[in-house]
């Protein structure tokens, strides 16, 4: 985290560094941490399939962690596209594992080393723009692969009246073509505003402690700490598959939901009445503590399962 006169910059860990400065033709194609961050990425995914193509008659438990991810992607595919979907489990495992280890790098806690950050690549449309595009191309190289010119057809879903010929296809073929925006996006939007929020509350948690008054920690730092701990598992809940981690991660939502919910009445009342907005202090400091020991109970639930259970 950059900041200057004690200031936090959550967008700080967005940026992009050249680690080695390289010209070609003209053009900058610097070595940066964000590419650094994608070999590391592929290093780790290596190892991960390295370690779990063991085939042992009796499989351990990194051989079952890899034939588990793998057999939820073809039982994915053979569900979806059927039986001729297992010639594309490769194709799918590879970019389910790039974005699942990308967004798991990007929550190891490299910042303990001084000037050392995480990078998330996935927080960055280009990356998701590139993914989603190869994804939307794979579909449309196989489609016509496949089907010709009878590709079309599915912009004409089955059973449409003779009178809606005219505006279907319109509507199919624009939510066909917008797939690799909204895909991109999606992925880029949830990445960017999980770490900010994450920033945000860290910044919550510093300053709280900085500050003079004793009450402050309790009230701000101690908080927005527990959320920071429910939205970590969050994110790992997914990268992990873990049932604690997702447990918390529920218990998590409903507290920020709560927060949320708080936060809303307090403006609100103290919009239309700001006079009164100092006796609703109480209540929201109340508020506070109901919700956010709900994502603590969620996160105490969770490493008992994991760790005990």
């Amino acid at each position: 985290m950059a900041g200057e006169s004690g200031k936090i910059d959550p967008m700080y860990q967005f940026k992009i560094e050249p680690l080695a400065q390289l010209n070609l033709a003209g053009y900058d194609v610097s070595f940066t941490n964000s590419s650094l961050f994608m070999v590391l990425v592929l290093g780790a995914l290596w190892v991960f399939m390295a370690g779990g193509m063991k085939r042992e008659m009796v499989p351990g438990r990194w051989q079952m962690a890899v034939e588990g991810v793998t057999g939820f992607i073809n039982n994915m595919l053979t569900a979806n596209v059927g039986p001729e979907g297992k010639k594309y489990v490769p194709l799918v495992f590879s970019l389910f594992m790039f974005i699942l280890m990308a967004n798991f790098m990007g929550m190891m806690p490299f910042g303990i080393v001084p000037g050392v950050h995480p990078f998330t690549i996935t927080s960055h449309l280009t990356v998701t723009a590139v993914l989603a595009l190869f994804s939307f191309g794979t579909v449309l190289v196989v489609g016509f692969w496949r089907h010709g010119l009878h590709f079309f057809s599915l912009f004409v879903p089955h059973g449409t009246p003779w009178w809606l010929l005219w505006l279907i296809p319109v509507i199919e073929l624009f939510s066909f073509m917008i797939r690799p925006f909204s895909l991109a996006l999606r992925l880029f939007v949830a990445m960017t505003a999980g770490h900010i929020m994450m920033k945000v509350l860290a910044g919550f948690v510093i300053n709280g402690l900085n500050a003079e008054a004793a009450w402050v920690p309790m009230i701000v730092s101690f908080p927005a700490f527990v959320l920071m701990i429910g939205i970590t598992l969050l994110e790992l809940a997914e990268a992990a598959q873990m049932i604690g981690a997702g447990l918390a991660a529920i218990g998590a939502g409903i507290a920020a939901g709560g927060v949320g919910n708080v936060f809303s009445s307090f403006l609100q009342g103290a919009l239309r009445n700001p006079a009164a907005a100092d006796s609703q202090q109480g209540r929201l400091f109340i508020g506070f503590a109901a919700v956010e020991l709900l994502g603590l109970l969620a996160f105490v639930i969770a490493m008992i399962l994991i760790f005990v259970a």
